[in-house]
């Protein structure tokens, strides 16, 4: 089998999960935005990819993002979604390409990438990072970011505040351990929370290979799959 036939099988068959999913949760297919996380994937797959329809990658270093949006520049229909963590001093780089950042998780960085993206008459838009863990009684998650309790709305208060960030909505990756309906069940209060002072903040990007069902389940609108469609991750290159 070639590589492009594995893909195709791969996200025909997480688009139909996807498509499942929704319907069983009694919402439009059409509302879901899949993005295909390609990190240490070669660029030849994200050809490959936006041959195959699609339109919306996601990456978590800035200097493997920034190599492939540079060689893939000619796929003007290609959004970059940046998913991973972010340090302040990557932000003038990062808002070159990502269409979205969906991890932004404190004020600092809210304000850098809001500063970087008006120089660079740039619209980005933004995701508040959420911890699950301490809203579940766990405690925080120190292998990954997020903003946790009244930190949450400090952190959209600040991408709102920036003329060139759009807060789109929030992002949380459910904790080990905990199920995952639980914890997306978390998120769902932490964001009506955030929409009573930003109703804007309509959107939710939660669910990846092994929990898009449950997160679909709870309102996810963006689904950041990696695995599922591209196989095992060969490594760090």
């Amino acid at each position: 089998m070639t590589r492009e036939q594995e893909l195709t099988a791969a996200l025909t068959a997480t688009r139909e999960r996807a498509a499942r999913a929704a319907r069983a949760a009694g919402r439009d297919p059409a509302e879901l935005t899949l993005v295909v996380v390609t990190k240490f994937f070669p660029a030849s797959d994200v050809r490959t990819l936006a041959g195959l329809g699609v339109r919306d990658v996601g990456e978590n270093r800035d200097q493997e993002a920034g190599a492939k949006a540079a060689e893939l520049a000619g796929l003007p229909d290609l959004h970059w979604h940046f998913v991973g963590q972010l340090q302040t001093n990557k932000a003038r780089s990062v808002v070159r390409y990502a269409h979205a950042v969906h991890s932004v998780d404190r004020p600092r960085l809210a304000q850098a990438l809001g500063r970087a993206a008006e120089q660079a008459g740039r619209d980005v838009g933004c995701f508040v990072q959420v911890d699950l863990a301490p809203g579940l009684g766990l405690e925080p998650d120190a292998a990954r970011a997020g903003a946790a309790g009244e930190d949450v709305l400090r952190v959209a208060d600040a991408v709102a505040g920036q003329a060139g960030l759009r807060l789109r909505g929030l992002m949380a990756v459910a904790p080990l351990g905990v199920d995952p309906a639980r914890a997306f069940a978390e998120l769902v209060r932490t964001a009506e929370r955030v929409r009573r002072v930003h109703p804007g903040a309509r959107e939710l990007s939660a669910g990846m290979s092994g929990d898009l069902e449950q997160a679909v389940a709870a309102g996810a609108t963006h689904l950041r799959v990696g695995s599922a469609i591209l196989g095992s991750r060969p490594g760090a290159r």
